[in-house]
């Protein structure tokens, strides 16, 4: 009872408080070089030129600013969401750098350990990355030039081996959920390239991570309701 009282009345409210300053300063910078030209230079673009762009943007990728905090904050919880949409690379870094320190620390997604290993584990990452975004600001068009062009287009794959990697992971643990979940994301996958869900806005593939997610937690609940899991 100890542990859970400092959890959340110690450590979430500090979170929170921090969390939500440096989201918001994140958010300002984002904007320091349109603020800059706007204030400075007196460089305004048509506010129908802004609307336009906003609604491009929106349309695209509009969508993944609902579905992703829903889909990531399972794994990563309150000090890992804040931390993961300031830092950035959410999908490809931070939530395999969070799974895995769970899986490392033997720690389950959701509870209070969980959280504050997947803290750990997204932190680390953010200090590797720092240090390799600046090496490869160096040095990274001499070894990318320097390389085969067949080691430079296997780099494509990085990102589903590093998908499927962590499905496994995951699936290892809830064997009799692993082919459910799977089957979802298929056949979603192939329902939206056969243009099945075209009436959408944007691209669909965000459909593919809300209908996975979603419906394999409904379906996990009804099997465990029913002890079949």
């Amino acid at each position: 009872m100890k542990n859970n009282n400092e959890f959340n009345g110690v450590y979430l409210p500090y979170i929170n408080k921090w969390g939500k300053i440096t989201n918001w300063l994140g958010a300002l910078l984002a904007f320091g070089p349109a603020l800059v030209l706007a204030v400075v230079y007196k460089i305004i673009p048509p506010i129908s030129a802004i609307i336009t762009g906003f609604i491009a943007i929106a349309s695209a990728v509009g969508v993944l600013w609902f579905v992703e905090p829903i889909s990531f904050f399972p794994i990563v919880g309150v000090p890992g969401t804040y931390m993961a949409f300031v830092t950035g690379n959410i999908s490809n870094l931070r939530i395999p750098a969070a799974a895995v320190s769970q899986n490392v620390a033997g720690v389950k997604p959701g509870t209070e350990e969980g959280t504050i290993i997947a803290t750990l584990g997204m932190a680390t990452s953010v200090i590797v990355n720092i240090v390799i975004l600046a090496l490869g600001v160096f040095a990274g068009v001499a070894i990318l030039e320097s390389l085969p062009q067949s080691v430079v287009d296997a780099f494509n794959y990085l990102l589903p081996a590093l998908f499927g990697a962590l499905f496994i992971q995951f699936a290892l643990k809830k064997l009799k959920l692993a082919p459910i979940a799977l089957g979802i994301a298929l056949g979603l996958t192939f329902a939206v390239e056969a243009g099945l869900f075209s009436f959408l806005p944007g691209h669909p593939s965000y459909l593919v991570t809300l209908g996975s997610v979603f419906g394999t937690i409904a379906i996990a609940s009804a099997l465990y309701k029913k002890k079949r899991i």
